[in-house]
């Protein structure tokens, strides 16, 4: 790997630097700086119209659709500067990255003109239709169905894991629409609008008392025939590119957020005198050379991506397995240095907490916690344990370790398929 950036991206992240001293509020990022409820809003507010006014949001889409269209390297560059920062650079973790390069790839002029300009400047919100209570790992045996009758699908099943369903406009959704095909020949990739009769949402109540993920059930919801996405029983093909945006973005600032982390946990350990336990200190040490890895592996992610050599599928699975396994264990570190303080409520419930604008990293603003969470008034936990929690998911969704295991093996190491049942 050659890890030094041309002459040309050196200027780029300049400018970049330039523009967030110039944009983000004085204080952000130093110690001891906070917002309350209401200076977060009117913060998130601005900051996107900013990001939108200075095209920073999507700036590696093309021209002639709201980009700046930024070649990968500038990309990088732009995801680095951001992190480095702590600003937020996404306005719709699922609008920005996952069904908008999606529709770019896939979709038709039509959907592009239609879609595009409204995920820029933040006026659709989405959520992802993918999995169900029957098919999560095995995506492909969906029975979610998708029927047509005139101009319009009409769509019936369940959906489940759906975050932020309570709050999107639309949804990209896997539907099958020909019963008869093989389970991977027959479903659709639709855009669904979300706020209609035939779609409830329930929320799922989670262990840190939030409620991101729902249930989506469809019992007659509809949406226009042309809302299909690159084809009708082309879906699978065009989901697997879904997910490939999902698995590969962030290549270089990915580990970031998980390094801040630690050092919040080192500081934990010095305050409860564990910096001299041995097995702590392993743990620890094991912990910050993991984190060195996944930076190293994000390189490689990217020199294969500038080197076109196309291991991107392996090198995701391989870089998801890891990190989530990682983080999972760290979090159990971090709770037992905690020790019985780790049993107490100590957080502030995100009382009036809206969220953050998203971002390249994780964070909304330098006062959250590692990972943004921030529990809820009915549980207030801290952020070192929302994250805790939250970990506990992070080797099932995005593609679970053993799925990523069979991948790696099969694809990589070329052994014998999983036998089949």
């Amino acid at each position: 790997m050659d890890l030094s950036y041309p002459p040309e991206a050196e200027s780029f992240r300049a400018e970049i630097r330039a523009w967030l001293e110039e944009n983000l509020p004085d204080g952000w990022g130093e110690q001891g700086f906070s917002m309350d409820p209401e200076e977060r809003k009117a913060f998130n507010r601005q900051w996107v119209k900013k990001l939108h006014a200075g095209g920073w949001i999507c700036a590696s889409w093309p021209k002639e659709y709201g980009g700046k269209g930024l070649s990968l390297m500038d990309q990088v560059v732009l995801n680095e500067e951001f992190a480095k920062a702590k600003a937020p650079l996404r306005a719709d973790f699922f609008g920005d990255t996952l069904v908008g390069p999606t529709i770019l790839q896939w979709g038709t002029e039509e959907q592009k003109q239609k879609f595009i300009p409204r995920i820029l400047d933040g006026t659709i919100a989405w959520c992802q239709g993918f999995s169900e209570p029957d098919s999560g790992s095995d995506l492909a045996s969906l029975s979610t169905r998708a029927e047509l009758d005139g101009d319009e699908w009409v769509i019936s099943g369940q959906k489940v894991w759906t975050t932020q369903a309570q709050f999107a406009d639309y949804i990209f959704l896997l539907a099958r629409t020909d019963q008869d095909a093989p389970k991977h020949a027959g479903i659709s990739y639709l855009l669904v609008p979300m706020k209609q009769d035939g779609i409830e949402v329930r929320p799922i109540r989670q262990i840190d008392s939030s409620s991101d993920f729902n249930e989506v059930f469809f019992s007659g919801a509809r949406c226009p025939r042309e809302n299909v996405v690159g084809g009708v029983n082309n879906g699978w093909n065009v989901a697997m590119t879904t997910l490939g945006f999902e698995r590969g973005a962030s290549a270089t600032t990915g580990h970031r957020r998980f390094a801040r982390e630690l050092d919040g946990i080192i500081a934990q350990a010095r305050r409860h005198g564990r910096t001299q336990d041995p097995i702590v200190r392993q743990g620890l040490a094991r912990a910050w050379s993991k984190v060195k890895i996944m930076e190293v592996n994000g390189y490689r992610s990217l020199t294969d991506s500038l080197n076109g050599t196309h291991n991107a599928a392996a090198l995701g699975a391989v870089n998801k397995m890891f990190w989530s396994e990682f983080h999972r264990q760290t979090m159990e570190l971090a709770i037992s240095i905690l020790g019985l303080e780790g049993q107490i409520l100590t957080g502030s419930g995100g009382a009036g907490d809206s969220g953050g604008a998203g971002d390249s990293d994780g964070t909304g603003d330098p006062s959250d916690g590692p990972l943004g969470r921030r529990g809820s008034a009915g549980y207030p936990v801290s952020p070192l344990q929302a994250s805790y929690f939250f970990s506990v998911s992070e080797t099932i969704w995005g593609g679970t370790a053993e799925i990523q295991r069979n991948i790696v093996s099969e694809r990589v190491l070329g052994l014998p398929k999983e036998p089949k049942p």
